[in-house]
């Protein structure tokens, strides 16, 4: 396609006016490649991040055959992790706001899977869930995709590396032999070729080269004794200072180590790994992406499938050994039309792993001197903002515009000093200007939110 304008699609003119209404005139690259054939009915192969605009290519597709009328699975999207699914579920539903009555299911662990099938027993549209979840619905006949057009497996690399090769085996079992199924993946190694090969038609396949996709963010590479590792983190961000940074460590043991050293430094920062429940993670990315903390600490396994907006920098605390790890880690910086900002701490004994990730990209690594490097403020990296934690949600009917009004309201704050809001079941996450935080606390604790009054707490990252 030449020309990248969602206008030049056969879309139905409600897409069209939903994509117009939301910003939406040009494709990425992979939607431009991908789109006309997904709304084909050709089954596809996509080499593409997350981030790139993936899910919209699909949804778009899943949209224009959905047949409303039909209370049935007409499509099912596999991911990864719960995360991811939740995105998907979040933006399918942002795509189909001007199509009456479109109804979207999230399928995932960490929830009760009681209200899942009673809402699959009142009729679905479109589904989103982890391998294992879905699995669970299929033993228990709560889930039916005898109806299903479309499988969409995402991140499918991932979910292999992660073990579920039989699970998305035995999800396939359940789908109509005549569907469309589409395949994205970061990379392409042999197991998907496999995949692929069992599961689809004579499939069209696109790669979005890895130059495309990292083009805008400004990589720089720091040579540093292995021993000095952790102030070589705290000195990047007393010189960067950037509002939310992602630091890879190839290890947990790493992670806490680093995560001990920057709140000795009075840095906020958070480890995401596989220790967590999955409550604890929940909140910990809530913060994190409501800027209440500053630095996420995370291994590889941890921040698969996660997708967080407005990153200002990665910094890579090890260098890995992966190159398509490695650009898969930098390419959460630059989302969008931001630039992006990653920065990568190299020991001797790392320089053979930096050497591959040169070869890979087929571009000389930019190298500086982080003795250079200088602080930008005397004052320590904490967050700018803090998350107040009230004791009820959804199951209390709360909104966000009941927690505004409040805020602003009995809370005497203006309308800029309230951030993100995150409510689910049972709690509601509000990011509040920290310099006023307290003072509000004071106020909203002893006033009524739809007359009634929530025990509340602060989150606070240490």
């Amino acid at each position: 396609m030449t020309d990248t304008a969602f206008a030049t699609l056969p879309l139905l003119p409600v897409l069209q006016d939903n994509l117009h209404s939301l910003g939406f005139e040009r494709m990425t690259p992979i939607q431009a490649e991908s789109l006309p054939l997904i709304l084909e009915g050709r089954d596809l192969i996509a080499q593409a991040r997350t981030g790139s605009g993936k899910t919209a290519a699909f949804g778009l597709g899943v949209l224009q055959r959905l047949d409303v009328d039909r209370l049935a699975p007409q499509a099912l999207v596999v991911c990864p992790t719960r995360e991811l699914a939740d995105q998907v579920a979040q933006e399918l539903r942002r795509l189909a706001r001007l199509i009456p009555n479109v109804k979207v299911q999230t399928l995932c662990g960490g929830a009760a899977t009681r209200p899942q099938a009673e809402s699959l027993a009142r009729g679905v549209h479109l589904a989103v869930g982890t391998p294992g979840r879905i699995q669970d619905h299929l033993a228990r006949g709560s889930l039916d995709l005898s109806g299903l057009r479309t499988l969409v497996l995402d991140e499918a690399d991932r979910m292999v590396d992660m073990g579920f090769y039989e699970d998305i085996v035995a999800i396939a079992s359940h789908c109509p032999d005549k569907r469309q199924t589409l395949l994205f993946s970061a990379t392409y190694p042999d197991n998907i070729r496999k995949l692929s090969a069992r599961f689809l038609r004579n499939p069209v396949e696109i790669r979005i080269e890895v130059a495309d996709e990292t083009s805008r963010i400004e990589q720089i590479f720091y040579e540093i004794d292995e021993d000095d590792r952790l102030n070589a983190v705290v000195r990047l961000l007393a010189h960067y200072r950037p509002v939310s940074t992602l630091a890879f460590c190839n290890t947990k043991i790493r992670g806490y180590d680093l995560i001990e050293r920057l709140r000795a430094e009075g840095i906020s920062a958070q480890a995401l790994n596989g220790d967590l429940e999955q409550r604890e993670r929940d909140e910990i990315l809530i913060q994190f992406a409501n800027q209440s903390c500053s630095v996420l600490v995370a291994t590889d396994v941890a921040a698969r499938g996660l997708d967080i907006k407005n990153l200002d920098a990665v910094i890579n605390v090890d260098v890995t050994r992966d190159t398509e790890v490695h650009v898969h880690r930098i390419g959460r910086s630059g989302r969008g039309d931001r630039k992006g900002l990653a920065l990568s701490l190299c020991s001797p004994e790392e320089m053979r792993w930096a050497e591959l990730v040169e070869r890979y990209q087929g571009a000389p690594l930019k190298w500086a001197d982080l003795g250079a490097l200088r602080p930008k403020s005397d004052r320590p990296l904490s967050a700018p903002m803090i998350t107040l934690c009230i004791q009820g949600g959804k199951k209390d009917k709360l909104r966000p515009g009941d927690l505004v009004g409040a805020l602003t309201g009995d809370g005497g704050l203006a309308f800029e000093q309230v951030g993100k809001i995150h409510i689910t079941e049972y709690n509601a996450y509000v990011a509040l200007d920290r310099r006023i935080a307290k003072q509000a606390f004071a106020r909203l604790s002893g006033s009524n939110i739809k007359g009634r009054r929530f025990r509340m707490r602060f989150m606070e990252t240490h």
